[in-house]
C-alpha cells in the first residue's frame, strides 16, 4: 500500500503541478473566480470519514462489531456525500455555467485535477463496500483487521490529497 500511495502521490503532484502551471492562462471564460464555490460541506464530510474509518477498525480490534459496522457505514456514507456534492458541482458547472473539459485550460485542468480524486474517491468506496458486504455476510472477523487497516491507509491517503487539492483549486486558484 505504501509504495501504492507512493506512485499516486506522484501522480497528483504532477496534475497539482499542471493545474499551477496553467491558473490564468486560459484566454476565454469562465475564469475559476467566476464559478468555484468551496465545497466546504461535503469536505467536511470527507475529513470526518477518516476519523470514522480509523475508529471503526479500532473497533473491531476491540471486538466490537456492532460499533464496528456503524462507524464502516458512517464512512461510505460521508464518502458518499462527498462524491454526490463533487457530481452536484460538476452538473452545476457544465450546465449553468458551461464549463466542459474542453471549454479552456482552466476546464481541462480543473476536471483532470478534481477527477482523478473524485475516482480515487469511488475506489475507495468499492472497497469499503466490499468490506461491508463480508461484514454482512459474517466473514470479516477480527483477524482482518490488518487487512483494514491497509484499507484504511488508503482513505487516510484520499482524504489528505483532498486536503491539497481544496486548498490548490479553491483558494490559490481563485
Amino acid at each position: 500500500m505504501y509504495c501504492l500511495i507512493g506512485a499516486e502521490a506522484a501522480i497528483f503532484t504532477i496534475f497539482v503541478v499542471a493545474y499551477l502551471f496553467y491558473i490564468g492562462k486560459s484566454l476565454s471564460g469562465p475564469k475559476p473566480k467566476d464559478v468555484l464555490h468551496p465545497p466546504l460541506f461535503f469536505t467536511v464530510c470527507l475529513l470526518a470519514s477518516s476519523l470514522t474509518v480509523h475508529t471503526a477498525v479500532r473497533r473491531l480490534l476491540a471486538g466490537k462489531t456492532a460499533a464496528f459496522a456503524l462507524c464502516w457505514l458512517l464512512t461510505i456514507v460521508l464518502g458518499g456525500a462527498f462524491l454526490y456534492g463533487t457530481g452536484r458541482e460538476w452538473t452545476r458547472l457544465i450546465l449553468q455555467d458551461g464549463l466542459t473539459v474542453s471549454t479552456n485550460l482552466f476546464g481541462t485542468t480543473y476536471y483532470s485535477l478534481v477527477g482523478l480524486h473524485a475516482f480515487h474517491v469511488a475506489m475507495g468506496l468499492l472497497g469499503l463496500i466490499t468490506a461491508a458486504l463480508f461484514y454482512l455476510t459474517a466473514r470479516l472477523r477480527r483477524e482482518h483487521v490488518g487487512r483494514l487497516e491497509v484499507l484504511s491507509l488508503y482513505w487516510h491517503f484520499v482524504d489528505a490529497v483532498w486536503v491539497v487539492v481544496f486548498v490548490v483549486v479553491y483558494v490559490i486558484g481563485v
